[in-house]
């Protein structure tokens, strides 16, 4: 096998169903359980070491934890002080790596301010943990693709940051760290995995473990399409369901030997004009840190960090959480930020290993723990985003060493994801060939950073349907196009798959209309075969969910709630 894996596969409906069918045939090596970004990355690692894969997942591709977060690939420069080297070290490498060679189109660099407030000692004492985090960056003598940090002055600061309030810094560090959309991240690896041989089954429910002999030996599953239910057969179960562990671990008689607790993580986004700036921020608070994160035309603020024991299926977002993170932003803005600047809201869970005396979730580690329940059946849990690719390596080894199968190591550190290995021609081509279809440079950059050297598909499809290539809503970059291939291509199953998760739209764009939202589920019901009525019911469902999140968070109402001519309010303006 080598790292060409040829055209990616297509996740329709089509291969969905061929997935299960082989996988409940044939059996496989190694069955994942869980499609956020750990259990996709496991199944790509074992693919890679040309294990036969069956990855399942009961909801979307990401749809939990791993396409909440804060979108960063970093090392974690909080963690200095917590004195987690191992840790910030081992993630700034996985940055270099995605940087460089794994997702080049998925991963960016991004710029960061810490201001200093207190004057010399702060910058000192921050000035070192940022020297130090520069420094990890180094790896077998390589500098790893981010420029060093910088110190500036109060003016310099101010310059670049028209938008802080001047009596409230005093100068400021500037550096680099990696960002991506988590979503995509996942879906990516899913179907790099299904590039190599894996089976990826969304919407493919654990109800029960198989078991032979006092080993699991595979999993019951069931289809949430059909409600049909299947048995997976399989020489080893690796369980990464995240803040689902516990439901998991009640599947067997073992005693659960994972404990963990689920800290929310909240995040807002505004527009970008509410807060002058050319750069993101990085501020201290009194739990915690918060960044403030440019994110396309939008500003994404957050995040918070308490224990959560609601349901892990429908984090909560609540008006305090809304004003923690409002009154930390003010606090060196210039201009503050109002509810009513609010475009949309959304809450993470983090599935951190549960310390012994209960104490707070920001002290917890971020470091994962592997762990065998049973014979057969390998458990993860913890760790971050930036460093999946290690964890997906830990689980797939203690797997295999466990159910006492060879395999090669793992190789994923040398495979690029679907859309990296042809990144630089794509980069270089993207704007001649996106021009004959009427795309403007704008909408290229979103395709060519979204999709990398993929970007032709979306224009092949452009090219077979003028429409496609109309953006979503005007004034956004998003396409037709982009919808149509999220169900053709990248698994979506659902309204909410395609905007919320492929396209990134639930709270980026702010006239998005009850019509935009049923001509987007025009264009993705039909190759998933919907009924007039079933889209309405995607366009309803779709306007329920946004409307539970905002006024939970004591926010304006969407969904044409105080709309006075009745259209729909979708992040707090008429449309």
């Amino acid at each position: 096998m080598n790292d060409d894996q040829g055209a990616p596969v297509r996740l329709d409906l089509a291969y969905r169903s061929a997935a299960l069918e082989a996988a409940s045939s044939e059996g496989v090596d190694l069955l994942v359980i869980g499609g956020g970004v750990v259990g996709a990355g496991a199944a790509l690692d074992a693919a890679t070491r040309g294990l036969r894969v069956a990855l399942v997942e009961a909801g979307d591709w990401g749809g939990g934890t791993s396409s909440r977060s804060s979108r960063l690939i970093h090392g974690g420069i909080r963690y200095l002080e917590q004195m987690d080297f191992a840790l910030v070290r081992e993630a700034l490498v996985e940055q270099g790596l995605l940087l460089r060679r794994l997702a080049p189109h998925l991963v960016r660099p991004v710029r960061f301010l810490y201001p200093v407030q207190r004057g010399l000692p702060e910058r000192l004492y921050v000035g070192t943990g940022m020297a130090m985090y520069d420094a990890f960056r180094f790896t077998r003598g390589r500098r790893l693709p981010l420029p060093p940090h910088k110190h500036l002055g109060r003016a310099e600061v101010l310059r670049e940051m028209p938008g802080l309030d001047p009596g409230a810094v005093r100068g400021g560090l500037a550096y680099y760290d990696g960002q991506v959309d988590d979503a995509r991240l996942v879906v990516t690896l899913a179907r790099t995995a299904a590039a190599l041989g894996a089976r990826v089954i969304s919407r493919a429910r654990v109800v029960d473990l198989l078991r032979s002999g006092g080993w699991v030996a595979g999993a019951r599953v069931r289809d949430e399409l059909t409600g049909e239910e299947r048995e997976i057969r399989a020489r080893a179960v690796v369980n990464a369901t995240g803040v689902w562990t516990a439901q998991m671990q009640a599947l067997s008689p073992a005693r659960p030997t994972l404990r963990v607790t689920m800290s929310k993580g909240v995040h807002l986004l505004v527009d970008r004009d509410r807060i002058d700036a050319s750069m993101g921020l990085l501020l201290r608070t009194d739990r915690s840190v918060l960044f403030v994160i440019p994110w396309g035309r939008r500003w994404l603020i957050g995040t918070t960090d308490t224990p959560y024991t609601g349901d892990p299926a429908h984090p909560t977002v609540d008006s305090e959480d809304v004003s923690y993170l409002l009154d930390n932003v003010n606090r060196v803005l210039a201009r503050p930020l109002r509810r009513e600047d609010i475009l949309g809201v959304y809450a993470g869970l983090r599935p951190l290993v549960a310390a012994g005396d209960g104490g707070p979730t920001t002290k917890l580690s971020r470091e994962h723990v592997v762990e065998t329940l049973e014979p057969g059946f390998t458990m993860i849990a913890g760790g971050k985003l930036t460093t999946y690719r290690v964890m997906a390596r830990d689980v797939v080894d203690a797997a295999l060493a466990d159910a006492s199968v060879a395999a090669p190591p793992s190789r994923t550190a040398e495979v690029p994801l679907v859309g990296a290995r042809r990144w630089r021609a794509a980069r270089e081509l993207a704007y001649e060939l996106c021009r004959p279809a009427g795309l403007a440079d704008d909408a290229t950059e979103r395709l060519l950073w979204r999709y990398g050297d993929r970007l032709l598909d979306l224009l092949h499809l452009i090219d077979a349907d003028a429409e496609l290539g109309e953006p979503v809503a005007d004034g956004h970059d998003a396409l037709l196009a982009e919808a149509r291939y999220a169900v053709e291509a990248e698994g979506a199953l659902t309204l909410e798959d395609v905007l919320t998760r492929r396209l990134r739209l639930t709270g980026e764009v702010d006239d998005l209309s009850e019509e935009h939202l049923e001509r987007v589920a025009a264009v993705v019901g039909e190759p998933l075969g919907w009924s007039e009525e079933r889209r309405r019911e995607e366009v309803s469902a779709y306007l329920a969910e946004r409307a539970r999140e905002r006024e939970g968070a004591g926010l304006p109402p969407s969904a044409g709630e105080g709309a006075p001519d009745g259209r729909a309010v979708v992040g707090g303006r008429q449309a």
